[in-house]
């Protein structure tokens, strides 16, 4: 393994402490950034930003004056204070300085007022036979990718991926295949780019636990379903693809009160359709900009800096949903009042009855997560629909409903003349 330091790194100095301590690697993110221009205004997530970095407005970007050679030589400054640092203490290479922590003069900070009590012998402490055991990155890992399952659906999968015919395949799987569905779908848009194949073209079942990020980056034409359940960053960077996970035929848990997926699920997603038979975990659909997901409860965090999409709750939310929401649209089915009453975060989005034509498409996503999923909650809103509909929240960012209304405005003027 690699240990990799990051947090605040600013100096040669701190790159040197934390190799003391056993970092090779080490994250620069904050003083870069200040050295392209960033002024720490803590906008980021408002589209404002008055230097041109974090933002797409284009006026605001006409400020942006930074360059790669500012932060070249700032890294250049970091180099040059660790070379001294090395040079004090006797080391030519990074590699002789890893884990030297009896380099490491703590004195000086222990008897600091601030710091009177505070115990670093658990940070410092070197065991006895620490010299004749590998302190430092030696060999490199072996991933086994040669062995992973996405090769052997590429073959199983030849007619569909290189002709177009539609085919269904069954497969076990296990929290060890992780990533399952990222190479086919790349070996998908070497021939065909971002088209992929018609929908519904391969269907894949799987039956038991997926590993972390199944059907990231999924392309169009793929339709993965999971009898059982998922776990962390579910459909990143899902790029056309459905997804559907359902709870196992014979599990006896009542899906809408259980989690069956893990946390950050579809962060990133650009576009494909989700179908979700249970609770999703922490941070659901995070940074979603195109896809269509239908979910029975979500964690904390739900929606965050989600930029377009739909996603339609069916059960309960976490607190703080909708933090930095900029587009899209949500619908929460809240029967108890609870969500609207304090766990949506109100910074940026505005609360609504759905509309007549918000009904009309509510409908028809619950029926289609029905369809796909069997959920027995799904079917109780369906026939009780004239009752429950009363019970749902439309969610939705204000510029971005002004942005719609604008647009319905200009296209209704066009049609006039």
């Amino acid at each position: 393994m690699v240990l990799e330091c990051d947090g605040q790194l600013k100096t040669g100095r701190d790159v040197a402490i934390a190799c003391l301590l056993g970092a090779e690697e080490f994250g620069f993110a904050t003083a870069p950034l200040v050295a392209s221009g960033c002024i720490m205004m803590r906008k980021c997530h408002l589209n404002t930003c008055p230097v041109g970095i974090a933002t797409q407005d284009p006026e605001l970007r006409k400020n942006f004056k930074g360059t790669p050679e500012h932060v070249i030589n700032f890294m250049y400054f970091v180099a040059e204070e660790l070379r001294e640092i090395m040079a004090s203490l006797g080391f030519r290479k990074i590699e002789e300085m890893i884990g030297q922590s009896q380099k490491i003069n703590a004195k000086s900070a222990v008897d600091q007022y601030k710091a009177q009590g505070l115990d670093l012998s658990g940070i410092l402490y070197q065991p006895s036979d620490y010299h004749e055991k590998g302190i430092r990155n030696t060999e490199k890992q072996h991933h086994d990718i040669e062995n992973v399952i996405d090769f052997r659906i590429i073959q199983d999968a030849h007619p569909a991926i290189y002709r177009k015919e539609k085919m269904q395949l069954n497969y076990p799987i296990a929290n060890t295949d992780r990533s399952v569905g990222a190479i086919i779908s790349n070996e998908i848009s070497k021939i065909y780019g971002a088209n992929g194949l018609p929908n519904n073209t391969l269907q894949i079942n799987f039956t038991g636990s997926a590993g972390q990020s199944f059907g990231a980056f999924a392309t169009k034409g793929l339709t993965l379903n999971v009898d059982g359940n998922t776990n962390d960053y579910l459909g990143k960077g899902l790029s056309g693809a459905k997804i559907i996970v359902k709870k196992p035929e014979k599990a006896t848990f009542i899906a809408d009160e259980n989690i069956i997926i893990g946390n950050v699920c579809f962060y990133g997603a650009t576009k494909g359709e989700a179908y979700i038979n249970g609770v999703a975990g922490e941070r659901f659909c995070v940074r979603n900009s195109g896809i269509t997901a239908v979910v029975e409860g979500v964690g904390d965090h739900g929606c965050e800096y989600m930029t377009g999409g739909k996603v339609v709750v069916l059960g309960s939310t976490g607190r703080n949903f909708a933090a930095g929401m900029s587009g899209g649209i949500a619908y929460v089915y809240d029967p108890e009042k609870k969500f609207e009453n304090g766990l949506c975060n109100m910074e940026m989005v505005e609360l609504e009855k759905p509309s007549v034509s918000d009904a009309q498409e509510l409908f028809e996503l619950i029926q289609n997560h029905y369809h796909a999923t069997e959920s027995t909650k799904a079917l109780m809103i369906l026939e009780n629909w004239d009752n429950q509909l009363n019970h749902f929240i439309k969610v939705i960012p204000t510029d971005y409903k002004k942005a719609l209304e604008r647009l319905a405005e200009e296209s209704e003027a066009k049609q006039t003349v």
